[in-house]
């Protein structure tokens, strides 16, 4: 993604106001009208420095922020930023209860209130994804068409890498999609046997989701992320480049419109001898 295009998203309420919500603490500290407001009781001085504990705090958040971030695969400033969101919330409520408990109070309300009116943006461009909503349908399917090669994403609604996923899912699905190349989603939260089936862990401590299998002639081909020889599983980073690169997705583009022509005539000379 261009920054022209995240300095376009960014521009969105949701991501500037939670932004503001983020540093609002340390921007109360550093504008001295506002601190000298909130924070000076009797006379006291210097209260717009940062005291010890809370710069323990501050700390702390970005030690958590990083890890949780690099956890998630977050791989551009957006998914840094989306991913940080609830914990740079949750420190400046403590950092706001320290201060003085009413604040941390009504702190949490205003982040109820903006989650309420200004939820996440979601993806709304062009994608080509077929929803699998039962595992039945998806064994079926598999199986309809042995030329048709599958790419298919296990995912769950609520984790934060499949969600910083999903558009870049969607926009390889709508660049290589073809009647013999075909993309797919099935939800391992709803269907645990399918989760089961392909050995996908859905618990909040798994390190499997999302996970993305290739499908050809009805069988699994390739997936990611995947373990090693000892059994250990290895990270990857969902990003658009390393999804082509490590699925081949140019090259079974061209082998599936290359086929397309000979599997379209099969199909209308099998409807003929029916």
């Amino acid at each position: 993604m261009s920054w022209k295009k995240q300095l376009q998203i960014l521009a969105k309420p949701y991501y500037w106001v939670n932004i503001l919500l983020a540093v609002s603490y340390l921007l109360a500290k550093k504008t001295r009208i506002i601190c000298t407001r909130l924070f000076q009781q009797g006379g006291e001085e210097d209260v717009c420095d940062m005291d010890s504990r809370e710069i323990e705090i501050l700390f702390f958040l970005l030690i958590v922020v990083m890890i949780r971030s690099r956890k998630s695969g977050s791989v551009t400033m957006i998914n840094y930023l989306t991913s940080s969101f609830l914990y740079t919330k949750v420190a400046n409520m403590i950092l706001w209860s320290y201060a003085d408990f009413r604040y941390g109070l009504g702190f949490l309300l205003l982040c109820v209130l903006v989650g309420m009116l200004l939820p996440e943006p979601s993806y709304r461009g062009p994608e080509h994804i077929t929803y699998f909503r039962n595992s039945q349908v998806f064994d079926e399917e598999l199986a309809r068409d042995k030329r048709t090669t599958w790419l298919i994403c296990f995912y769950t609604v609520w984790n934060p890498s499949c969600v910083n996923f999903a558009p870049i899912f969607a926009e390889l699905s709508a660049e290589y999609n073809t009647d013999l190349l075909k993309f797919g989603k099935i939800d391992i939260g709803r269907f645990p046997d399918v989760a089961q089936k392909y050995r996908i862990s859905d618990s909040s401590f798994s390190r499997q989701l999302p996970t993305v299998i290739l499908f050809q002639q009805g069988k699994e081909v390739d997936r990611r992320p995947c373990s090693d020889a000892k059994n250990k599983l290895q990270k990857f980073f969902f990003s658009s480049d390393n999804v082509r690169a490590t699925f081949g997705l140019n090259q079974l583009y061209k082998q599936a419109v290359e086929r397309q022509p000979a599997a379209k005539q099969a199909a209308v000379e099998s409807k003929k001898s029916q």
